[in-house]
């Protein structure tokens, strides 16, 4: 029989919160502030943490060639100024090969559209209507002035490809803080490693070559499939008989490098140009993007990316959109080598840890006497 102690309610359990004192409340006023001074600044800052981005990222592009460069005994120094003069000779190409070739198309496209306009008369309907309104004659007048109206064009272009005065001063930032990232890159690396406490130093020592070898290792993969895009594309068109091949075909391969919707966007913006020839050359076209795009997925890209770190399809999409959002365009194509990077520090973290001073083979995942410490740790 239960007696009367058993059967007492067990005592109440009451916290009292004291009044906060007033050196906390300033501490939690200062940890507010140096918050909001820190995102201040960040904000202040924001071009300039653009251009070290992209200068990283050149100099993890880069960082593989001149290392092939440096490999005939020229100095590393020197091996950058080597390819930073290729990269200048690739420009100046490019913009030798945009312009004229855009001018002159389009002074046969204005010559052939006076033609077309000029055969509409020979429908009686437009005639009576051109008659009227006199249209025939402003569409040539318009037509005619046409290949002036791209010579305005031209000059804003071969500054952008050429020249690159519009952002001279942004692009010798980059390009001097990519050259002294690659010039001193062990030296960065072991100065930002010993800032960190040792097992943390040890770990990012561990994963760092990984992660430079498969980011540089997507770059470069990256930009030699844009290449095999572009120059696939300029044949086609060739093929074809599509107007403008050079300027699309380089479109073509800017767009590549956009993960997702790059190659389908060049697709259809080729196709709009087709439509000019005849609506049998643009599906010749989109089926020909059909199969290039299939064969880049399934043959081109396997083999250009055997030594790239591999990304989930979902970790693609939710990495690009992430990157679109923050950076726009120069974010898609910095979200896959993000997420490959992260992928690496994630598999890193969950790999098991060699036991310190003990054998290699036995981790601290898989020792008993480490499991039975921990579970005791735990009970």
């Amino acid at each position: 029989m239960a007696t009367d102690a058993d059967q007492e309610p067990p005592p109440r359990i009451e916290a009292q919160l004291g009044a906060p004192s007033l050196r906390g409340v300033a501490r939690l006023v200062a940890i507010v502030a140096a918050c909001a001074g820190a995102l201040y600044v960040l904000y202040l800052t924001r071009g300039v943490i653009k251009i070290f981005v992209i200068a990283l990222f050149t100099a993890t592009a880069l960082g593989p060639v001149v290392d092939a460069v440096q490999r005939s005994r020229l100095p590393r120094a020197w091996a950058i100024v080597a390819v930073y003069l290729a990269c200048l000779v690739s420009v100046l190409a490019v913009g030798a090969l945009v312009v004229p070739s855009v001018s002159s198309q389009v002074g046969h496209l204005s010559a052939d559209a006076q033609h077309a306009v000029a055969d509409l008369r020979a429908n009686p309907h437009v005639r009576g209507y051109d008659d009227r309104y006199h249209i025939t004659e402003k569409v040539q007048a318009q037509l005619r002035n046409l290949p002036a109206q791209t010579g305005r064009v031209a000059g804003p272009l071969r500054d952008v490809t050429v020249g690159a005065i519009g952002f001279a001063s942004n692009l010798v930032a980059v390009l001097s803080i990519a050259f002294l990232l690659i010039l001193h890159r062990d030296r960065y690396l072991e100065l930002l490693l010993s800032a960190l406490p040792a097992k943390r130093a040890e770990r990012w020592r561990r994963i760092a070559p990984r992660i430079y070898v498969a980011v540089s290792g997507y770059v470069l993969g990256n930009l030699a499939i844009s290449v095999i895009a572009g120059a696939c594309a300029w044949i086609a068109m060739t093929v074809l008989g599509i107007p403008f091949a050079v300027p699309l075909a380089l479109l073509i391969a800017f767009l590549d490098l956009i993960p997702m919707i790059g190659a389908t966007l060049g697709a259809a913006v080729v196709a709009l140009a087709a439509l000019l020839v005849s609506p049998l050359a643009a599906a010749l076209w989109l089926a020909y993007a059909i199969v290039y795009q299939q064969a880049e997925n399934y043959l081109i890209q396997p083999v250009v990316y055997r030594r790239a770190v591999q990304v989930s399809a979902l970790a693609t999409i939710v990495a690009v959109l992430i990157g679109g959002t923050l950076l726009g365009l120069l974010g898609a194509l910095l979200a896959i080598p993000a997420a490959a990077t992260v992928s690496l520090v994630v598999q890193d973290l969950r790999a098991p840890q060699p036991l310190a001073g003990g054998d290699g083979a036995r981790t601290r995942e898989h020792d008993p006497e480490t499991v039975l410490d921990e579970s005791a740790t735990s009970v």
